[in-house]
């Protein structure tokens, strides 16, 4: 089955990446979608497949779970129907991104994220000081029932010095400027679940 996004939706993410450089669209994907997304990711983790999280890159790669607490799991195509969906329909954004805001986005690379409970990442930026492909990261959430005493939002640095904070409800997805939005994950009560990833250009260091 394909599943397409709506024209309008699409239209109101590019509109806000050019008007604040973020958005967030509580309810980007089908209902049914994103409980086979949650699912998948949850037997994933249960077969032991979704493994400690790094931070850098290439050499410098490392596991610090005091600075970042997930476990992940990259998605290839074929991997689940679900995730083949889920790609098709950021496939479709990546090319509204391209349409209307001329970024020459060129790829979407994302991975299942599960943060145990009470695990964190502090604040960051996701573009690497030495590569400038990532250019737009977007994080799709995938837990039902989510309760704000819960915790686990998405806290955003925005560029008038104020924050914003993003429950991980499911359905939800945020879109942000990838070298121009720090942001942390906060510890939450519960397990966490989201669809974690970067469209990405052609950089001009590619290394």
């Amino acid at each position: 089955m394909t599943i397409s996004t709506h024209s309008a939706l699409l239209t109101r993410i590019v509109d806000d990446l050019a008007e604040q450089g973020w958005s967030l669209q509580p309810w980007f994907a089908p209902q049914t979608l994103t409980l086979e997304l949650a699912e998948e990711c949850r037997k994933r983790a249960a077969q032991g497949e979704l493994t400690p999280a790094s931070i850098g890159r290439g050499t410098g790669q490392e596991i610090r779970e005091g600075v970042r607490g997930d476990r992940i799991q990259w998605l290839d195509a074929g991997l689940a129907p679900a995730c083949d969906q889920y790609l098709a329909l950021m496939d479709g954004l990546r090319q509204a991104l391209n349409r209307e805001l001329y970024l020459g986005l060129e790829e979407y690379e994302c991975h299942f994220a599960l943060y145990p409970p009470g695990a964190f990442y502090q604040k960051h930026l996701d573009r690497f000081r030495d590569d400038d492909r990532r250019a737009v990261s977007a994080v799709f959430y995938l837990n039902p029932d989510w309760q704000p005493e819960q915790g686990g939002a998405l806290r955003l640095y925005l560029a008038d010095a104020t924050t914003r904070d993003v429950p991980p409800e499911a359905g939800s997805l945020l879109v942000f400027l990838s070298a121009d939005m720090p942001h942390e994950v906060l510890p939450a009560t519960r397990e966490r679940l989201s669809l974690t990833g970067w469209f990405r250009r052609r950089g001009d260091n590619p290394l």
